[in-house]
């Protein structure tokens, strides 16, 4: 899942973390109705690093809204869905929480989740507050909106400018690579270029041994299951595919269709040239940035929510390229970012949806940029992030220039994503561990678009 296995490593599986955003106040158990005044507003997420950022946020939001409290739970991303699940199994869901793309539409399904156009405080969140795209993510398909952006995300491709340089890529030349499924254009010459065997040749010179490869020119990052934002989609995109029939809620996907099916097939087939690791060099102790800050890969393409990470890697001179133009002629990347909801059974809906109209402020998103651990969701709070990269002597317009030059395209938001991911996880892996025939994509694609057919048959 985009994002999801990034924050997952970032912040690691540290359990359920007490925080309580007033002093002394103690761990009590952490529930919806752990509290007796009615008074609490309980509000969970997973990523840690973004922890400090939020504790302030919560201590602004109690001194505007004296006798409010905003008691926060932070859970690992592995045992995050689940306990959010089975909390509202028990009636001991929180207040609000940290909501994803994929995850929502199960969710208000499930009429577990309240329309924030119906709560006083976030009725007057408008689609435009935010960086374009983001906000209309969050609308049902009752029309009613269902979160409050937090933060959004971009990809790019995270190089070792000590590596680069020494290949002779400039920045600038990283900076204007273009791909295409025949020969694989300037992007495939430059990983051959960064790609090293055990004799020293690399990939774009005579005897060059694929078999014994030290160093590839492209990390592995799985298989990408169904969306492969940090994967393929980079390229899938900029060939003019899109996952389905509409930008959100769609209910026919495109895995069948030809640009589809020669970007994965050109794509995979890096690995089989050498150029990129193959799929047994990916674990969870051994992503893309270990890769990259081992010396083992020369170029990871990975997702904004990474900067800090590759940017802390020791040794490593951290530059970031933007992705590479592709057969349509543009380059592309996949822009998701992450909500606030509020839960159906929310104690105090009231003082739940002041909590999330605040999150989603400029006043608390300014605060999460400083830290520039994400690109908070409001123009005024990415600006911050920049600034805080900036101060770090880092250039994120990589990330920031797809959104400029509208570049993007959204998180495949439609029904049944569970399903689909379990269908297509097993055959993206398939393809690119075992070369396993292109067509195998076809006939996912049927099953996932016979689970829309079915939607549509009148029941009896």
């Amino acid at each position: 899942m985009r994002r999801a296995v990034g924050k997952a490593r970032t912040a690691g599986v540290l359990g359920t973390v007490c925080l309580l955003a007033a002093a002394g106040t103690g761990c009590a158990p952490q529930t919806a109705r752990s509290t007796a005044d009615g008074r609490t507003v309980t509000y969970w997420m997973w990523d840690a690093n973004q922890r400090p950022a939020y504790e302030e946020c919560a201590k602004s939001f109690e001194r505007e809204n004296p006798g409010l409290t905003v008691r926060i739970t932070q859970i690992g991303f592995d045992n995050y869905w689940t306990k959010l699940m089975a909390s509202f199994l028990s009636g001991t869901q929180p207040d609000v929480f940290t909501n994803h793309p994929a995850k929502y539409p199960q969710f208000a399904k499930l009429g577990v989740l309240s329309p924030l156009d119906e709560l006083g405080p976030t009725a007057r969140l408008r689609s435009g507050d935010y960086q374009p795209g983001l906000a209309d993510s969050w609308i049902g398909q009752d029309g009613h909106r269902y979160g409050a952006p937090k933060d959004w995300d971009t990809v790019g491709l995270f190089h070792d400018r000590k590596v680069t340089r020494n290949a002779g890529l400039s920045d600038r030349e990283l900076n204007s690579l273009s791909w295409n499924p025949r020969d694989g254009g300037s992007f495939e010459k430059a990983l051959a270029r960064l790609t090293l065997d055990a004799n020293g040749r690399r990939g774009d010179q005579p005897g060059f041994d694929r078999n014994r490869v030290v160093r590839y020119g492209l990390a592995t990052n799985d298989a990408g299951t169904a969306d492969g934002q940090t994967q393929w989609s980079a390229f899938t995109g900029s060939a003019g595919w899109r996952y389905t029939d509409r930008p959100t809620w769609g209910e026919h996907y495109n895995y069948d269709q030809k640009a589809f099916q020669e970007t994965i097939g050109w794509y995979f087939g890096l690995a089989k040239k050498g150029y990129m690791a193959p799929f047994e060099v990916f674990s969870e102790s051994n992503p893309p940035e270990a890769q990259l800050g081992s010396g083992q890969a020369a170029l990871a393409l990975s997702g904004s929510w990474m900067t800090r990470t590759f940017d802390d890697l020791k040794g490593v001179d951290t530059g970031i390229a933007l992705t590479p133009k592709g057969p349509s002629g543009k380059r592309a990347s996949m822009m998701s970012g992450l909500a606030d909801s509020v839960t159906k059974k929310a104690r105090n809906k009231q003082d739940a949806a002041k909590w999330v109209a605040f999150l989603a402020s400029d006043k608390c998103q300014q605060r999460v940029g400083e830290d520039s651990t994400v690109f908070p969701a409001t123009r005024k709070g990415t600006e911050a992030a920049i600034a805080g990269h900036r101060r770090r002597g880092l250039d994120v317009s990589a990330f920031t220039r797809q959104v400029e030059d509208r570049t993007t395209f959204s998180f495949p938001v439609t029904d049944h994503a569970s399903d689909i991911t379990s269908i297509m996880t097993p055959v993206m892996q398939d393809v690119y561990a075992n070369d396993a025939p292109l067509s195998t994509l076809t006939e996912a694609n049927r099953q996932i678009n016979f689970l829309f057919q079915q939607d549509k048959q009148p029941r009896r």
